[in-house]
Formats: C-alpha cells, sequence, structure tokens
C-alpha cells in the first residue's frame, strides 16, 4: 500500500510498509468524495463501507464511526491537530492522519496511531492506493 500525500511542493508517494520511502508521484490526483456530516468544528472526512473518520477541531482531533455515522467514538488521543484523512478501501482497518508536515498511520482501525518517519512539506490532502 502506498499514501499519496499532496502537499504545497508537488505530491509524493510514501511506501506504508516500508514507511520511509518517498518518491516524487506523477499519477493523477483524486479528489475525496465530499462526505456530508453533522459535527461541530469539521476538518476532513474519510469513509469506507460503514467505516468513517472525521477530523475535527478538537481534543482528541478524531472522530472514528463503525456504523455509518451513527454513533462516534474520539480516537487519536495525543495526536496534533490534523488536516486531512484517509482510509484504505482494501481495508479500513488501514487508515492515514495528516498533520501539517507528518503522517500517522493505524492498521486497527483507528484504535491505536503511530508516527512515520518521513517529514513532508506543508500537506494539502491524502490517498491511501493498492501498492
Amino acid at each position: 500500500m502506498i499514501a499519496v500525500v499532496h502537499t504545497v511542493d508537488g505530491a509524493f508517494a510514501v511506501d506504508l510498509d516500508g514507511e520511509e520511502e518517498v518518491t516524487i508521484w506523477d499519477g493523477p490526483r483524486v479528489e475525496p468524495e465530499e462526505i456530508v456530516l453533522n459535527l461541530p468544528r469539521l476538518v476532513a472526512t474519510a469513509a469506507t463501507g460503514a467505516m468513517v473518520l472525521a477530523v475535527v477541531e478538537a481534543k482528541p482531533p478524531l472522530l472514528v464511526s463503525h456504523d455509518s455515522a451513527s454513533t462516534w467514538r474520539a480516537t487519536g488521543h495525543g495526536l496534533p491537530p490534523g488536516r486531512a484523512v484517509a482510509l484504505s478501501e482494501e481495508n479500513p482497518d488501514l487508515a492515514l492522519y495528516a498533520t501539517r508536515n507528518r503522517l500517522y498511520l493505524s492498521r486497527d482501525g483507528g484504535r491505536f496511531w503511530a508516527a512515520l518517519a518521513v517529514e513532508l512539506p506543508e500537506i494539502e490532502a491524502i490517498e491511501v492506493r493498492g501498492g
């Protein structure tokens, strides 16, 4: 799996298995589907199947729903404020969260998050694609 990270300086592909391999991305940019949610201070959203992740201007900065946004659970305690979020279509347990310059990866549906070693220019949007 790779993360396509759109930044102010262009797009980069980050190998989520190697977590440090970064290359220039020259593929197309896919605009995320807009998800309308009735949540205060909403920054960004991502959904796959019944799983929905929402970045909010709060502490913790993430909300996760496993029932198509009927109920929510706060997650991401300790994470800095976020800018974008993405879910893998093949594996919704794989989630990616972006702050200003850093990526965080969850392989368990947003319960636990780990910072990736790579630091990038200012992040605007992210995508998860099959590798």
